[in-house]
């Protein structure tokens, strides 16, 4: 790695460029730089800086400090290409949050937490630090709640833990519930018996089993009952030890339903309760039973609450920009009714001491 600095005449003014180049594996360039150079062209454009490559010979040029941090997060993402990860924009993307914060070590740190692998050997680890400290409170505590928008990973990484607690026999069975509720939208009588009927509200979650376990491994356990998928509503009046619980969507709880649900655990279980309080499909006067457990459980130790943010979202880009979107509106909403409602309180009722009373006296 050498470093040079070059100065240059612009618009009559000197201004001092500064260059450095660094050495990555040509058999790993392909991957970081993405494909057409996009991830390379992204660098460029948010770090202002120019890069170029010849076999491997990298050469960025540009403000000292981003020629530094692009270097920086090259390096870092050449290093999780050569521990076989397949770059992807999420990995850049967080690459550059993480440059920010001066963070980037946190990367490797990461990459370093397996899970599981899926059915077809893709691995399964956290991306980001919320879900690093997500599943590292998950393997400590008796109860979680993870708690994010759309995209966090909150279900899928509680279904891997699940599962691969399942397979290490540190448990009994998988029961996975959320409550069966239309997202806004009355979807009417359906046909079929009682498991056709529920069967549309719990689709996400078979997905996830389908993706990790294989449909043939998953059919077989349930067939068993050693996994279980089924709406809240069933799990009334059961104890259930020895069993990895996971209750989805669980901002669409009543604050009896998550009672109910919390008092069925029993010895030798592990319980993680996953929700989003900014998508909630319950009556507008009705409370979450999510918003309302945060409040009374918050001080109770073996159980830990995680809250993912936006800078969590690993799926595509786009999602990230809508959650980032919508969070700002709601604040911006939030912001404006606590206004109103301060403005309101300020103002006092002005007594009239012309106005009569009932006897017009």
């Amino acid at each position: 790695m050498r470093h040079e600095n070059k100065g240059q005449q612009e618009n009559g003014r000197r201004m001092e460029q500064y260059v450095k180049q660094i050495e990555l594996d040509a058999s790993h360039t392909g991957n970081v730089f993405g494909a057409y150079d996009k991830y390379l062209k992204k660098l460029e454009k948010i770090l202002q800086v120019a890069i170029t490559d010849r076999d491997g010979a990298v050469r960025i040029t540009g403000d000292r400090r981003h020629a530094d941090q692009a270097a920086d997060i090259l390096e870092r993402l050449a290093e999780l290409s050569k521990r076989g990860n397949h770059i992807e924009e999420q990995h850049v993307d967080y690459a550059i949050e993480m440059s920010m914060e001066n963070n980037t070590d946190a990367l490797l740190e990461i990459d370093g937490d397996l899970i599981c692998h899926t059915v077809g050997g893709k691995p399964i680890k956290p991306k980001t630090l919320g879900q690093k400290r997500y599943v590292d409170a998950i393997r400590r505590q008796m109860i979680v709640f993870g708690m994010g928008p759309a995209g966090t990973g909150k279900t899928y990484l509680a279904m891997a833990m699940a599962i691969t607690a399942f397979r290490n026999n540190e448990v009994e069975r998988i029961i996975l519930t959320r409550p069966a509720i239309e997202a806004g939208e009355k979807l009417g009588f359906l046909p079929g018996d009682l498991q056709s009927k529920v069967d549309p509200y719990l689709r996400p979650l078979y997905d996830a089993l389908y993706e990790i376990m294989g449909a043939e491994s998953f059919a077989k356990n349930m067939e068993k009952g050693l996994i279980e998928v089924a709406p809240l509503a069933y799990m009334r009046g059961r104890t259930l030890d020895n069993a990895y619980i996971i209750l989805d969507e669980a901002q669409n709880t009543t604050p009896a339903q998550m009672k109910m649900f919390l008092t069925r655990i029993g010895f030798g279980s592990k319980v993680v309760i996953t929700g989003d309080a900014s998508q909630k499909d319950l009556l507008p006067d009705s409370r979450s039973g999510l918003d309302v457990a945060v409040q009374v459980l918050g001080k109770i130790e073996d159980i830990s609450f995680c809250t993912l943010t936006s800078q969590d979202v690993v799926r595509h880009p786009l999602v990230q920009k809508i959650v980032k979107a919508y969070e700002t509106y709601e604040n911006r909403q939030n912001a404006a009714k606590q206004e109103a409602l301060r403005r309101q309180g300020n103002a006092r009722p002005v007594y009239d001491r012309h106005r009569k009373g009932k006897n017009g006296r």
